[in-house]
């Protein structure tokens, strides 16, 4: 049995849409968002609301590839059909979208995009290892805050500033010490529960009722660890995900797995644990701060992107992992040649198993996944019978 607060993040869902048209009924500003890249405490110090866009669903994919192409990453057609059909509420009532250059595809898309909406670009530099990167990126936050400042008529101060970097660091941790409850053996919460808890979190209009519900999810899901209540038993293989994002809708990969007896412990992508790793620094210039914690997203569109590597090596050990699952989305170029150095970083050096799956959001390969997870955890679970 699930913990009972994960029906109240479940219901966040339609919660938040009815929020996110109440609040802008009421005129308050909405700034979408797509990317882990994207500082939402920026948003936050123009006295608005940020939101995560929706763009994890095969449902719009057929009208976005009127304009796109097919052979696009089914994340950038989802996102692009979702803006064009009105049905996602999140950008219907987006005052102004925020977008980034993390990928060729993207950015092409968003010059599609930007027909619909007011949207500022943000130039994401293709390596974070030299102080003229770290520079660059100071000099596109401050383009970010001029342009929110004349789209809302308003000043973003240092002050603003910092009491949304401290209540987005207090978001963060909460969700670290969420994701962080699955290192206990066995498991607490199963791997789609931890993913719609992370993924569910870029939605919500109330920053503080939500850093709320988490904080009560994780009391709930301690109490049940106290009790020796646990969502698989000690000998599920435990899985580490990586690679690209995950939603709701595009989670196939993780039902299967658990379905098939693993157990996801670890979302090391950019809708899981990513984001969470590092806080931002409450000290330094917020500008700086905000600059150094967004360029260091171990994100596969950097090199080298050797951070990654560290990250998930991390994990793997502190949430005793007997296997990485490396999740591609097809057409996602930077993802899949990193997996090349993933596999051998994960089999080499870390001496664990690895499986790479590259798919889309259809379920047309659901039969053939299945297969590749069942043989995967059967070599794993006959080697450990060894």
């Amino acid at each position: 049995m699930r913990p009972k607060v994960m029906e109240e993040v479940e219901a966040l869902r339609g919660v938040n849409s009815v929020k996110i048209k109440e609040a802008h009924e009421a005129g308050k500003k909405v700034v979408g968002m797509y990317c882990v890249f994207s500082p939402q405490e920026m948003a936050l110090a123009a006295d608005a609301i940020s939101v995560t866009l929706c763009g994890t669903t095969q449902e719009p994919i057929e009208e976005a590839e009127k304009k796109l192409p097919r052979n696009l990453c089914p994340l950038i057609k989802s996102s692009y059909g979702f803006a064009i059909t009105d049905k996602c509420p999140y950008f219907y009532f987006s005052d102004v979208l925020l977008a980034e250059t993390t990928c060729d595809g993207k950015k092409k898309m968003y010059e599609l995009m930007a027909d619909l909406k007011p949207m500022h670009v943000m130039n994401l530099p293709q390596t974070a290892d030299d102080d003229l990167a770290l520079t660059m990126w100071e000099n596109e936050m401050i383009r970010f805050k001029n342009f929110l400042e004349n789209q809302f008529n308003v000043e973003i101060t240092e002050e603003k500033l910092k009491n949304a970097i401290k209540l987005m660091n207090r978001e963060r941790e909460a969700m670290k010490r969420l994701h962080k409850l699955n290192a206990h053996k066995p498991a607490p919460l199963t791997g789609m529960d931890m993913m719609l808890a992370q993924w569910l979190k870029g939605f919500n209009v109330d920053k503080e009722a939500g850093i709320d519900l988490i904080e009560r999810l994780i009391e709930e899901v301690e109490e049940r660890i106290k009790k020796g209540k646990f969502a698989f038993d000690e000998e599920a293989p435990r899985i580490l995900l990586t690679g690209c994002p995950v939603g709701s809708g595009s989670e196939k990969v993780i039902r299967i797995l658990e379905e098939s007896g693993a157990s996801v412990v670890a979302l090391e992508n950019c809708t899981g644990y990513k984001g969470l790793d590092i806080m931002v620094d409450e000290e330094i210039d917020p500008i700086t701060a905000l600059a150094e914690k967004y360029l260091k997203t171990p994100c596969s569109c950097m090199t080298p992107n050797n951070s990654r590597l560290d990250l998930i090596k991390r994990l793997a050990e502190e949430y005793k992992v007997d296997g990485v699952v490396d999740l591609t989305w097809q057409a996602c170029h930077t993802y899949n040649i990193e997996s090349y150095f993933v596999r051998n970083f994960v089999k080499d050096e870390l001496n664990i198993h690895f499986l790479q799956i590259e798919t889309d959001y259809s379920d047309s390969d659901l039969g053939q996944i299945q297969v590749r997870i069942e043989a995967f955890l059967e070599t794993m679970n006959s080697q450990v019978a060894l």
